[in-house]
């Protein structure tokens, strides 16, 4: 029986879905207004993984993950740089997925957009009006009103009292209370906007995830996961909104990854302290950033650097090698017949990821099997060697999407390393001023294709294809 710690309860709880058989999840996507960072990586290949095991452990599993394409940071960056807002969002859709396969990550089934469901969320807010859990201003702005929720605070653990001191309502708000929260925007000049029966106006934040969700997965489902910033007030919100229009369980149980910090606090764009997915993707490679998340409890706040980075990529290569020994050996790999050793192995692996899917036990388990590889080819000991490497490559690597990268794709990595050194060598030429030896390695770069572009955040470099 897999085992989940349930935010909701606080506690593990086995895993019985509402439909025998199959799972239906629900993962809080980006807002897209920018590049993916390493901190928006940790829940993507968190829950890429946990559906792999799913489907691993024989479970039907239909995941939905959702897109904000419409919000007050993706029309702010828009008006700031002068396009239209839609065009900024499609456009940093579009960069997610190359990012995402980068990453190794699976298209979830659904990757609903929150400007597609306008009308279901129409829809939602007017049953709320109905039901008396929302209210319209005099501006056309609809508030959910918080305190006719008697379960609010259930999944954040928060009281109402607490929340109050320090809230207030802006004058013009037309709020009731100044914890409601907004359901439906009225127009701005100059954003985009959407007819409704209150007037001109866009979604709310929470709303859209409470329509893409029960629209595509039902009323009521079995997980609902993301990032423990959501918990409040996102989750808390599309609980009490959702369960106030249905009268019944809106998912039943939640799963939130810890936070990735830098320099002691958490990595966001906001904050401006970020490290990009594609400058790591080249610089250290798929399996180096999948190792880092997983090698850490999904639940646990991780630290940041390059440094951790660079680990993690020597440790990866040196799996390759121990792989790549193994196949000089053959020129097609046989499946072995299974046996006592080898189903023991297959149990461990299960009841560490059964155990609120425990990552990091599971990757040090892929380590001594590395070590018995090698030593079963020091030994000249083949059949054992290939149980070893079955069981890394063919069985549990694509559990946690590690070790699956052709030949080729990983000797790129190794370029890119190459490419990585002689970029610090040129920045510490440039910090010593001498300017004639850094203009040289970059000048010779782009003879063989390679640009390199100094930004504050660093040098940044891409290769014609």
């Amino acid at each position: 029986m897999i085992r989940l710690y349930n935010t909701l309860s606080r506690m593990k709880e086995d895993l019985i879905p509402l439909k025998e058989g199959w799972v239906r999840m629900y993962v809080c996507g980006p807002t897209v207004y920018g590049l993916i960072h390493i901190g928006n990586a940790r829940p993507a290949i968190v829950f890429d993984v946990f559906r792999r095991y799913l489907e691993y452990r024989g479970y039907k599993v239909v995941m939905v993950q959702n897109f904000t394409d419409i919000d007050d940071k993706i029309i702010n960056k828009a008006n700031e740089i002068g396009v239209d807002p839609q065009e900024l969002a499609d456009t940093f859709i579009t960069e997610y997925f190359r990012d995402a396969h980068g990453l190794g990550i699976r298209p979830a089934n659904f990757h609903p957009k929150t400007t597609e469901y306008i009308g279901e969320i129409i829809d939602m807010v007017r049953g709320l009006i109905d039901k008396g859990y929302a209210y319209v201003t005099k501006r056309g702005d609809v508030y959910f009103e918080v305190r006719k929720f008697d379960k609010y605070g259930e999944l954040s653990g928060k009281k109402l009292d607490d929340l109050l001191a320090g809230a207030r309502v802006e004058p013009g708000e037309g709020k009731k209370d100044p914890l409601d929260f907004a359901l439906w925007k009225s127009s701005k000049p100059g954003e985009p906007n959407w007819d409704s029966p209150w007037g001109k106006g866009r979604p709310g934040w929470h709303i859209e995830c409470s329509a893409m969700s029960t629209t595509l997965l039902g009323e009521s489902f079995d997980i609902h996961a993301g990032g423990e910033d959501l918990i409040f007030p996102h989750h808390e919100n599309e609980k009490a909104q959702s369960e106030a229009l249905y009268g019944k369980c809106f998912a039943k149980y939640w799963m939130h990854n810890g936070m990735i910090r830098m320099t002691g606090e958490k990595m966001s764009k906001s904050l401006g302290n970020i490290f990009l997915v594609r400058n790591a993707l080249k610089a250290f490679g798929r399996d180096a950033i999948r190792l880092f998340i997983l090698s850490k409890h999904y639940r646990s706040p991780m630290d940041f650097s390059e440094n951790i980075l660079l680990n993690n990529k020597r440790a990866a290569d040196r799996v390759w090698e121990s792989l790549e020994r193994f196949e000089e050996k053959f020129e097609e790999v046989p499946v072995p017949k299974y046996d006592s050793w080898m189903d023991e192995k297959v149990e461990n692996f299960k009841e560490i990821l059964d155990d609120d899917f425990n990552t990091p036990e599971a990757v040090a388990l892929i380590f001594d099997l590395v070590k018995e590889l090698n030593r079963s080819l020091d030994e000249d000991d083949e059949g054992k060697a290939l149980k070893a490497y079955q069981l890394i490559k063919r069985e549990f690597g694509p559990v946690l999407g590690l070790f699956d990268l052709s030949r080729e794709k990983k000797e790129l990595g190794k370029e890119e390393e190459i490419l990585k050194i002689l970029v610090d060598v040129r920045n510490r030429l440039r910090l010593e001023k001498r300017f004639d030896l850094s203009d040289e390695i970059r000048n010779r770069l782009k003879e063989i294709g390679v640009t390199l572009k100094d930004t504050k955040d660093g040098t940044e470099w891409s290769v014609q294809q």
